[in-house]
């Protein structure tokens, strides 16, 4: 995609027509960008979904070509809850996709754990999963819990077995890709798994390892230094203004066996109330978890009066940076307005409308 220069966002079309004007300034203080590979002109600025506009879906951008798979189902009349679990689905299929679902970066031994949480806007009924093994669609299987359990959250080989017994396939999740990232983040970490990164015979360990593909090495080499906090974040509102939302992810990579982020956490990871909004949340997670942020962000906007965009940027950019947590936030209004604010660089979100018009913001804090 190339470098991307401080605070830029680009626009394109998920069905060919005409563009949206340059979307919300997401983040803080976007300027307007490049275009997506299509190569469309993009021009003008609008503010977020005007109240009213109906319905809508947005999520991070590993979810951008899948969006349409839950609009379809929201035009069709469908649940919010069940749109948004449908448009993660894929991406959780995907084994290109190394932030989710299969083909996910492992924890330190090389297990692929998964963590997922669902909350339905018009009940505020839960759902979630953690630390979930050999499933891969984790969203789906929270929202199982939530529908056939009195429980919302399920962990672990418990979360394994209630799945089996719910007809989930088992299968192993770690692809080759991931495997070879994590045999290389073994020998940069233990001296006995050498070459470590500092080590003369590290570049030839590498080039044997990827079969001298640069790109593949280089991408390896990014994932070891920044552990990925992978997730993939959707939200959906319908036409009745009800909404509803999903956080799934592999989780923190390398991670302690066990170790558990924001995603399956409802009020962290994510919280959905047609009272006030929706969010989903990604990044550092136990900083999430800490502060609340998905309930925190519903309460400004449902005690405090405030809009979702300013109650989203006042956790991330004030709550969340006085604890140095990193990440962002999707929310999403009964009345179809959004909001999205992150202050980690890299990070994307899309938004869709009814006419297949899409907007995909990407924050980058370098120069």
């Amino acid at each position: 995609m190339g470098l991307w220069t401080r605070r830029k966002f680009f626009v394109g079309s998920l069905v060919g027509g005409a563009l949206a004007g340059a979307g919300r300034l997401f983040g803080r203080g976007l300027e307007i960008a490049e275009t997506m590979n299509a190569g469309v002109a993009a021009s003008g600025r609008e503010g977020p979904a005007a109240g009213g506009t109906r319905p809508v879906m947005i999520s991070s951008a590993n979810g951008v070509n899948v969006l349409g798979k839950g609009m379809e189902i929201l035009k069709g009349g469908g649940d919010t809850l069940e749109a948004a679990v449908a448009a993660v689905t894929v991406v959780e299929d995907d084994p290109n996709d190394d932030s989710v679902g299969y083909g996910g970066l492992p924890n330190e031994e090389g297990v692929v754990e998964l963590d997922a949480s669902v909350m339905h806007g018009p009940t505020r009924r839960a759902g979630s999963v953690a630390s979930v093994g050999k499933i891969k669609n984790v969203a789906r299987l929270a929202k199982t819990v939530m529908e056939r359990t009195n429980h919302v959250m399920i962990v672990g080989d418990g979360a394994r077995r209630f799945g089996v017994a719910e007809g989930f396939e088992e299968m192993n999740l770690l692809t080759e890709h991931s495997r070879k990232i994590w045999l290389a983040w073994k020998a940069k970490t233990s001296f006995n798994w050498r070459p470590g990164i500092d080590s003369p015979e590290w570049k030839e360990h590498m080039a044997r390892l990827f079969d001298g593909d640069a790109e593949k090495i280089a991408y390896a080499e990014q994932r070891i230094a920044h552990p990925i906090t992978g997730t993939i974040n959707c939200l959906a509102v319908n036409l009745k203004g009800e909404v509803s939302g999903t956080t799934t992810t592999s989780g923190l990579s390398w991670k302690i066996p066990g170790r558990v982020g924001d995603s399956p956490i409802i009020g962290a990871g994510t919280y959905a109330s047609n009272q006030s909004c929706a969010v989903s949340a990604t990044g550092s997670g136990e900083y999430f978890i800490r502060l609340g942020v998905a309930r925190e962000i519903c309460n400004l906007v449902r005690f405090k009066g405030m809009k979702v965009q300013d109650a989203a940027d006042e956790v991330i950019h004030h709550e969340l940076e006085t604890l140095h947590g990193d990440g962002g936030v999707i929310a999403l209004t009964p009345d179809g307005q959004t909001a999205f604010s992150f202050n980690t660089p890299g990070m994307f979100r899309a938004r869709l409308t009814e006419g297949g018009k899409i907007t995909v913001g990407i924050y980058n804090d370098e120069q």
